[in-house]
C-alpha cells in the first residue's frame, strides 16, 4: 500500500511536469530541453530557501517563478536572438547545471529535518487522518502522513490545471495557442508571435519547477542530478494521455497529462518491484516513448493499407 501511494504521490507532483512539457511540447510545438535544467532549479531553490527558515508555501512558490525566469531566458534566445529553439534549451539546461550548483553551493542539500510541505500537509490532514497514526484500508495499513500528503498533492494538482485550462481560455492564452498552430496568421493579425513564445515557454518552466520544488520536499533533498531525462519522462506522460483520452480539446488533454504521468509512475514502480535494476530506468523510459512515437504511426498506415485492399 505505501509503494502504491507513494507512486500515486510522485505521479500527481510530476503531473506539473507533464503539463508544462504539453505547454510547450503540442501548444507550441517547441522542444524545450531545459525542462531538465528548470525541475532541478526549482528544487535547489525551494531547498535552500527551507533550510534558510522560508515557509514552505513562499518557497515553493520561488522555486516556480525561478523556473519561469529559465523559460524566458530559453523563450529571448529562440524569438529575439533567432537562436534554434532545440539549441536554446540545451544552452540554457547547461547554464543552468551550474546555476543550480550555485545556488545549493554543494551536490546535494537535505531536507529531512527542515519544515516543509509535507510537514504543512500532515498538520492539515490531522483533523481527518490523526497524527502519526497508521490507516487500516481494506486490510492495509497506510501512515496518515502519506494520506495527506497524497490528498494534498492531489488538490494542488487540481488547483493548477484548473487555472492553467482557464488561462489558456483567455484572450492572451487563446493568442498563445493560435501562435503555435499559426504564426503567421498571428503575425498578421498584429500579434508578436515572440512574446507569446516567450511567455508560454515562462509558464511551461514555471510549472516544470514548481513539481520539481514539490518533489524535493516530498523526497527530502534536492540533487543536482534530478532533473536528467525528465524532458523524456514529460513526453511519456503526455504521449500516454494522449492515448488514453484520444482528444486534442484542451481540457481533455491536460487531463489526460495527468493521467499519463500516474499511469507511468505507477509502470515504473511495479516494473521495479518485479526487478528491474534502477540503472536501467532511463533507458527503459527512453524506448518507451520511442515505442508510443512510432507505434500510432504503424496503425495509421496499417489502417490504410486495410482501407485500400477492402475498397480493390
Amino acid at each position: 500500500m505505501n509503494l502504491l501511494v507513494g507512486s500515486l504521490t510522485i505521479g500527481l507532483i510530476l503531473s506539473l511536469l507533464a503539463i508544462g512539457v504539453y505547454i510547450s511540447f503540442r501548444i507550441f510545438n517547441f522542444a524545450d530541453i531545459t525542462t531538465d535544467g528548470s525541475i532541478t532549479l526549482g528544487a535547489a531553490v525551494a531547498a535552500v530557501l527551507l533550510v534558510a527558515g522560508w515557509n514552505p508555501v513562499a518557497a515553493t512558490l520561488a522555486g516556480a517563478c525561478a523556473g519561469f525566469l529559465a523559460g524566458l531566458v530559453t523563450g529571448i534566445l529562440h524569438a529575439r536572438f533567432k537562436i534554434h529553439a532545440l539549441l536554446a534549451g540545451i544552452l540554457v539546461m547547461t547554464a543552468l547545471y551550474s546555476v543550480n550548483l550555485r545556488i545549493m553551493g554543494k551536490s546535494n542539500v537535505s531536507l529531512m529535518s527542515t519544515p516543509n510541505l509535507t510537514n504543512l500537509a500532515e498538520d492539515l490532514g490531522a483533523p481527518f487522518f490523526g497524527r502519526g497514526t497508521f490507516l487500516d484500508l481494506a486490510g492495509w495499513s497506510l501512515a496518515s502522513r502519506d494520506a495527506s500528503m497524497l490528498l494534498g498533492a492531489f488538490a494542488v494538482i487540481l488547483l493548477v490545471a484548473g487555472v492553467v485550462y482557464l488561462f489558456f481560455r483567455t484572450n492572451l492564452g487563446t493568442v498563445m495557442r493560435a501562435t503555435g498552430d499559426n504564426a503567421q496568421m498571428v503575425k498578421a493579425l498584429g500579434s508578436d508571435t515572440g512574446l507569446m513564445i516567450i511567455l508560454g515557454l515562462g509558464i511551461s518552466n514555471g510549472l516544470i519547477a514548481l513539481s520539481g520544488a514539490m518533489l524535493a520536499q516530498y523526497l527530502g533533498f534536492a540533487d543536482v542530478q534530478m532533473g536528467i531525462g525528465m524532458v523524456v519522462w514529460g513526453l511519456a506522460s503526455v504521449i500516454i494521455g494522449e492515448s488514453l483520452v484520444r482528444s486534442k480539446r484542451l481540457g481533455i488533454a491536460i487531463c489526460g497529462a495527468v493521467m499519463g504521468s500516474i499511469l507511468f509512475r505507477l509502470l515504473v514502480a511495479i516494473a521495479l518491484r518485479f526487478g528491474l535494476n534502477p540503472n536501467d530506468l532511463k533507458l527503459v523510459t527512453a524506448l518507451f516513448v520511442f515505442v508510443a512515437l512510432v507505434l500510432p504511426h504503424w496503425f495509421s498506415r496499417l489502417a490504410e493499407r486495410k482501407g485500400g485492399r477492402a475498397r480493390a
